[in-house]
């Protein structure tokens, strides 16, 4: 026997439901997209700054200058706080390394600091 009170509750039940599944789930790929983003941008300013420092006219101040001007024009400002660059040897040759440290946003921007690193390398010119 069927009572009339209980007609449409299923859509009604459905959409609650469904909304109260899929609300977090959303945000999760929301989320997951900014931090691939925030990513992305930290290695390709890492490896802009890098190969403007590899030039045989610069040095390491201005890749490191680069990277953060790069990262303040793309992201927040604290994100180019820990900025490092260094003269190393891939395989023999002589290269320039740019690392990053910022923070992982987890939670919208915030999140554990210096938990990212990324590296940016290039090939040194010389004279």
């Amino acid at each position: 026997m069927r009572l009339s009170g209980d007609r449409g509750a299923a859509p009604v039940d459905f959409v609650l439901v469904g909304g109260l599944l899929l609300t977090p789930l959303f945000l999760g790929v929301v989320q997951l997209g900014l931090d691939l983003h925030v990513r992305n941008t930290l290695v390709s300013c890492a490896g802009e700054g890098a190969r403007y420092a590899a030039n045989a006219d610069r040095n390491l101040d201005d890749g490191a200058e680069r990277t953060r001007q790069c990262i303040t024009s793309s992201l927040r400002a604290s994100y180019a706080d820990d900025v490092h660059a260094a003269f190393t040897d891939e395989d023999g040759l002589p290269t320039v390394e740019i690392t990053v440290r910022a923070p992982l946003p987890l939670v919208a921007f915030a999140g554990p600091s210096r938990a990212l690193v990324v590296h940016g390398h290039a090939l040194r010119e010389t004279a």
